[in-house]
């Protein structure tokens, strides 16, 4: 269990990270690698991104470099996330390259007394090793991860409108109380499931940054060293896989075929995220019709769905997002 212990300077500066961190979805896609827990949301990204990597000659390094530094387990370096990283990859490649050798050495030590280290890895306490291991981050962002981008802000997109509404109706208290299923809120302390050891975090008044990782799956990690700025990644919500998705994909409409009038009020509605009873009232239905609506629009990739206590909170998905763009655009004419 991990204990965080929040001050009320704390409770003012908790922040949602409003797009993912590249390195922290390095570790966690990495873990995916190892583990077939929650196989079936990632299954296409898992298929894909095993034939690109095979594709791009990167399997091997992925094999021997990458995955040795991000076991399963009770601990991985602090270092290969740094806060930087919250700006975009190269900021927190960069940062990377900057960590203090004797730093480097010392979470490398204690990731071999863990779980054991490669003899290579010291070597990344040199700048020539850790460019090489950089690079190779970079890589695998690049052929795993990055062609996914899309579908992976619209993820936490959707958990930031519910993370959103919960801040609005029951302020910072109401966020935290919010987290689940992972965690859980007793003023002035968010316990946590976690897989490492038990600890207690104190915040003294340094807030807390929450990220919400796509790749994450099970309970939220944190970083080891309590020095370090306060961080906590948690796992996203993914829908469970219906039978009939492969035959609702195969028999779709052309997406232009699906928007009515009703509809297309529904679809903008949710550009800032909307209940089922708020989408009801923008488009002049009943609330089951409004659920019929919005089923549809979700089984044609427009719309993400979840469901935030007693109500289902409903927002764009990049196919969505485009779709609206394109009509906003609205027709083209040929120059004579």
């Amino acid at each position: 269990m991990l204990r965080i212990h929040f001050t009320d300077a704390d409770l003012a500066r908790v922040q949602v990270a409003p797009r993912p961190d590249p390195l922290w979805e390095i570790f966690f896609s990495l873990l995916r690698f190892q583990s077939r827990r929650g196989l079936w949301s990632y299954a296409d990204w898992h298929r894909t991104a095993r034939v690109d990597l095979h594709e791009k000659g990167l399997a091997p390094a992925v094999r021997n470099v990458l995955l040795p530094l991000y076991p399963r387990g009770a601990y991985f370096p602090d270092f290969l996330t740094p806060s930087e990283s919250s700006e975009g990859l190269e900021a927190g490649l960069d940062a990377v390259l900057g960590i203090p050798h004797r730093r480097v050495l010392w979470e490398l030590a204690l990731l071999d007394r863990v779980s054991g280290a490669p003899a290579w890895s010291r070597g990344l306490a040199d700048s020539q090793g850790r460019e090489e291991f950089v690079h190779t981050m970079r890589a695998y962002y690049d052929v795993a991860i990055r062609p996914h981008g899309e579908h992976i802000q619209a993820h936490i997109d959707a958990d930031r409108s519910v993370r959103a509404r919960a801040l609005l109706e029951g302020g910072v208290h109401g966020l935290l109380a919010g987290l689940g299923p992972y965690m859980r809120w007793q003023p002035p302390t968010l316990s946590v499931e976690y897989a490492a050891e038990d600890r207690d975090l104190y915040l003294r008044g340094r807030g807390l940054t929450l990220v919400p990782s796509y790749f994450c799956w099970g309970g939220p990690v944190s970083l080891a060293d309590s020095d370090l700025p306060p961080v906590l990644a948690y796992p996203l919500r993914h829908r469970a896989p219906r039978a009939d998705d492969a035959e609702a994909r195969q028999a779709r409409a052309p997406l232009s075929a699906l928007l009515g009038a009703t509809r297309a009020v529904i679809l903008r509605a949710t550009v800032t995220g909307a209940t089922t009873g708020e989408l009801a009232r923008a488009a002049g239905v009943s609330a089951a019709a409004a659920s019929r609506h919005t089923t549809v629009l979700r089984d044609a990739g427009l719309i993400i769905s979840h469901r935030h206590g007693q109500s289902v909170l409903h927002t764009l998905s990049p196919a969505g997002a485009a779709l609206l763009r394109t009509g906003d655009r609205g027709p083209r004419t040929e120059p004579i």
